[in-house]
Parts: structure tokens; C-alpha cells; sequence
């Protein structure tokens, strides 16, 4: 028997500006007016079919937490869990277990329902995964909040993780991710949802520890009616080329499964990198810039093509 017990979906003490989702800041899809008046009709040459299916990636949070780790935890509040030290050893495989931990624990409630049964490990792991945080994230996003951030989430899967760069591995260590939820309904008919974004992972008492998490949902039917915007190729053309003039040629892209990398040679002499990743609904997120000088190495830098066009 299932037990629910119906939350309010909580916001940040600033209300006004920031809204909470599965333990992250939820940011708006970044879409400048430019860009819109730009892109009304669509690249004929792109097969929109290709925005409008969802992920068949294996999933990445596949440890194994079954009972013997979870029943030690049954009816404890999260700050009366104390966490083998093992489980946040190294950055990367911290995250792997956060997400493996998360992967069954749902927060269906009475409006927001789905499955024909208990769900999982129900609300068991949250007070475990809330436990991956650091002291001041904590003390930024409480339990509570925390908990009902993930209303109406009935299952988490993360299906990419990429570490970026990071030429001399200063804290903060952040990693890019993406993630597939399945959802409850009014109706009780489940839904995927998929989100990305970015997070922040310091050292804390030895340990890797979440520090800071933002997430942007995913939009199946905005790619599909737009032209430049989601391609990567497109996004360093218009924005990099046509409005900054830094383009002085653009060379073949390299592509690493969902990573996408743009090489160019500027006309300021300096080769740039842009590295992307391609998202479940087929859009490329731009994720590192860099810069090499003449005789020189690469180096993270950050160009804001929005400067360009102000001159």
C-alpha cells in the first residue's frame, strides 16, 4: 500500500524568480528576440520528424541499491543518515550513485498519478540523496523543498553526463547533464520529461558534494519550426560568424557520440573550439568555448555573441 501525502510544488525564498524542480533551479529556455524574428520559417532541408521522438540511450544510473542498502534508512529523517564515505570518493562516480539512488523514488501525488501500484522505493531514497549535498546548498534548498521539487516524478533516468572543461581542475567541477523522468498525469496516463543542465560538485570535509544544480526543460515543438538555432553548425555561423565577424573559416565537425565539436580559425589569428552536446529532441546545447593562441594552448574562454550586435 502506497502511502501519499499531497505537497505544494515550493519555490526558493525569492518566489518571484526562481522555481525549484527535482533539487535544481529551473532556468527558461534562453530565446532572444532576435532569434525569433529570425527563424519563421523552417529549414526545409532538416527532417522534423527527428524533434519529436524521445531518448533510446541506455541509461547511466544503473548501480545497484537494492534493500540491504535502503533498509537501514526506512522511517530516518535525512539529517539521522550518515553515508559511507565510498559513495562520494571521486566527483563522477558521486553523481553516479546521486542518480542511481534517485532512480526509483517517486513523489506521485493525488492530481499528479501514475502506475497501478507502489512505485519504486516510494519516497525512501530522498532523504538518502539529500544527504549528496554540501552544507550550503543545503542550507539554499531545504528538504522540504527539496522533496516537493520532485512532484508528479515517478522515475529518473539519466541518460548523459559530460565533464567540462576544466584546463587546471579548480573547484568548482561541473558537469553537464541530461535527464529522463517519467511524469504522472491528471489522468494517470505517464508522460517523459527530459531536462539539462549543469552541475556544480566541490570538495567538502574530503568528500565530492552537489553544491549547485540548474536544470532547462526540454521543448519537443520548438526545434522542429525553427531554422539555425538548433544545429550547432548554425549557432556558430550566424552568431559567431555574421554578427562577431570572427569566422575565418569553420572546419569539418567532429562528432563523439552526443558531443559535438566545432573547430574554427579566427580572423584575429586565434583558433576557437565550441563544443556542443545534442539533446534528447535532437538540439545542440553549446557547453565550452576555447581559445588557443599562437603557440599556445587551449583555454576556456566565454564570448557573448549578444555583445556583437550592440556595436
Amino acid at each position: 500500500m502506497r502511502f501519499r501525502k499531497r505537497t505544494r510544488f515550493l519555490k526558493s525564498d525569492d518566489e518571484k524568480t526562481t522555481t525549484t524542480i527535482m533539487g535544481a533551479e529551473l532556468q527558461k529556455p534562453q530565446w532572444r528576440q532576435r532569434e525569433i524574428n529570425e527563424e519563421k520559417e523552417t529549414n526545409p532541408q532538416i527532417e522534423v520528424e527527428q524533434f519529436f521522438r524521445p531518448s533510446s540511450r541506455s541509461i547511466l544510473n544503473r548501480r545497484l541499491f537494492g534493500y540491504q542498502f535502503f533498509d537501514p534508512y526506512i522511517n530516518k529523517t535525512y539529517d539521522e543518515i550518515q553515508l559511507s564515505s565510498s559513495l562520494m570518493d571521486a566527483p563522477e562516480g558521486m553523481l553516479l550513485n546521486y542518480f542511481s539512488i534517485l532512480r526509483e523514488a517517486e513523489n506521485l501525488t493525488n492530481q499528479l498519478i501514475g502506475g497501478c501500484g507502489t512505485v519504486g522505493w516510494v519516497r525512501i531514497p530522498f532523504p538518502i540523496a539529500y544527504n549528496f549535498f554540501t552544507k550550503s546548498y543545503q542550507q539554499k534548498t531545504s528538504y522540504s523543498s527539496y522533496l516537493s521539487s520532485f512532484e508528479g516524478v515517478g522515475h529518473t533516468n539519466l541518460i548523459k553526463l559530460y565533464k567540462l572543461q576544466n584546463p587546471h581542475n579548480v573547484q568548482p567541477i561541473q558537469f553537464f547533464v541530461e535527464l529522463e523522468t517519467i511524469n504522472g498525469t491528471a489522468t494517470g496516463a505517464t508522460g517523459f520529461q527530459y531536462h539539462y543542465g549543469i552541475i556544480s560538485v566541490i570538495q567538502e570535509d574530503g568528500l565530492s558534494k552537489i553544491d549547485a544544480i540548474t536544470l532547462t526543460g526540454e521543448d519537443f515543438l520548438c526545434a522542429a519550426y525553427h531554422g539555425w538555432r538548433q544545429q550547432g553548425e548554425g549557432v556558430v555561423d550566424v552568431e559567431y560568424g555574421n554578427w562577431c565577424k570572427l569566422i575565418k573559416k569553420r572546419l569539418p565537425t567532429k562528432r563523439d557520440g552526443y558531443v559535438k565539436t566545432i573547430d574554427v580559425i579566427g580572423t584575429d589569428g586565434d583558433d576557437y573550439r565550441f563544443i556542443f552536446i545534442q539533446l534528447t529532441n535532437d538540439t545542440d546545447v553549446l557547453v565550452s568555448q576555447l581559445v588557443k593562441r599562437k603557440k599556445g594552448q587551449w583555454e576556456v574562454t566565454y564570448i557573448d555573441p549578444t555583445k556583437c550586435t550592440e556595436k
